[in-house]
């Protein structure tokens, strides 16, 4: 297996996480395609920022519970656990759906069900996958089975773009498709209890770790280092501006395709588009960028393209506006944006590394997406109390406003980078200095 790079005892192993990454990337993406389309086509555009805000708790709360099982249990188990919790998850949904419950209910929790696909699968698969090789292993190893995932996420987007008119020639519906990813993690359930049975993972010390101290030490770290501090706000405001973008999509797309076979085809054609974008700069120019650019200046491409997007999409909010201005925004925030911010994290000390991670990538991310919807849900209701149409300016210029607060953020935090950075390592060195001396008295 020379040409994998596999040596003797890994390709097993690689079979088994790099099935299981594929099964959960194409039942996410079909889950994801459809349940918007249903929901922006049965129930409408507007009232997916009520979805979006019910969302971000979830999300919360279910980060929390990760953070409270990955250490307490046996992950292979936990695994296991998660792919038969998601199956049967399905399979009671398929039911709602035989029993006509209320449109509105049945695509709420088919959309709910794809986001923790997408967030609470990968947190429990990575941590489990961690343990299963050492560091040398998984450098080598982990994009090969990430690429296994991204060949799921493409074939998800087909089966999805597709689905309608197929399962139409034969009499049947897209609710189908529900007991399709009910399947596939029943089988994974089945993988992951026999394929994993003589596998030894690496056993981690266990460590106390509640909700709130998680959330307050992510948030004392990054209070405490001026860097950390503006950069933060540059996430937060950019993740705002995503979600008022993808917001507009949704409602702008929503008119001009009414029916869900043609919105399903359209958003699969964007999804797919979009993963096409990410993959390509990813692999041609992040990497350049970052090393031409330097760290601290490579922050800064993500907020010029969330202003470009913004100014875009006030001057042309129709459909193919509102496209473009989330492909700006969206390619560079999930390329080298991403990228670089993992880089920046490898600053933080590794015993607190998790809890910074935590808070920057899921906690606040969540955040931004509460503001948001309620900012965004409340421009609107004030607009048609008022008898406002033209409301989608407001809260795009909104979008504009906020793109340059995370711009200047930046710009602050390249101005105290290098003294902040050299601060704060230095105040490190006293205290351990001063614990030293105090262990030596």
């Amino acid at each position: 297996m020379r040409i994998w790079n596999l040596r003797p005892g890994e390709l097993n192993l690689v079979l088994i996480l790099g099935i299981a990454l594929l099964g959960n990337s194409l039942a996410q993406k079909i889950a994801e395609i459809e349940s918007i389309s249903r929901f922006i086509t049965d129930v409408g555009a507007p009232q997916f920022l009520l979805l979006m805000l019910v969302n971000s708790f979830i999300s919360i709360v279910m980060t929390g519970t990760h953070t409270l099982l990955v250490d307490r249990f046996d992950r292979i188990k936990l695994m296991q656990a998660t792919c038969f919790g998601l199956g049967l998850a399905f399979i009671f949904l398929r039911c709602l759906f035989v029993l006509q419950a209320p449109a509105w209910l049945n695509s709420s929790l088919f959309y709910l069900l794809s986001e923790q696909q997408f967030i609470f699968f990968p947190l429990i698969f990575w941590v489990l996958a961690s343990d299963m090789f050492e560091p040398r292993q998984a450098q080598r190893l982990f994009p090969l089975i990430s690429a296994l995932g991204l060949f799921g996420n493409l074939i998800g987007i087909l089966i999805a773009a597709f689905s309608q008119d197929l399962l139409q020639k034969v009499n049947s519906d897209n609710a189908e498709l529900i007991i399709f990813n009910a399947f596939i993690y029943l089988i994974l359930y089945l993988v992951f209890l026999f394929g994993l049975q003589k596998v030894h993972i690496r056993q981690t010390q266990v460590q106390g770790q509640r909700f709130r101290e998680t959330l307050l030490e992510g948030w004392n770290f990054v209070k405490s280092i001026s860097t950390f501090r503006y950069l933060t706000i540059s996430i937060l405001a950019v993740v705002v501006c995503e979600n008022i973008f993808d917001f507009h999509l949704l409602f702008a797309s929503a008119s001009v395709f009414p029916d869900q076979n043609s919105y399903q085809k359209f958003f699969s054609a964007f999804v797919l588009v979009r993963v096409i974008g990410y993959l390509i700069f990813e692999s041609t120019f992040t990497r350049f960028l970052i090393d031409k650019f330097d760290l601290k200046n490579a922050f800064l491409l993500s907020p010029i393209a969330t202003v470009g997007a913004a100014l875009l999409v006030i001057f042309n909010p129709g459909l193919w506006g509102s496209v473009g201005a989330v492909l700006l925004h969206n390619v560079p925030l999930y390329t080298i944006d991403k990228t670089s911010r993992r880089s920046f994290q490898a600053f933080v000390p590794e015993e607190r590394r998790g809890r910074v991670s935590l808070f920057l990538d899921s906690y606040l991310v969540a955040t931004a997406a509460i503001l948001t919807a309620s900012v965004v849900g409340g421009i609107i209701l004030i607009s048609r109390s008022l008898g406002i149409t033209d409301y989608v300016y407001i809260y795009l210029s909104l979008g504009a406003i906020v793109g340059f607060i995370a711009l200047f953020a930046i710009l602050k935090m390249r101005s105290v980078y290098d003294d902040s950075l050299f601060n704060w390592r230095l105040k490190r060195r006293q205290r351990s200095k001063n614990v030293i001396d105090k262990l030596d008295s």
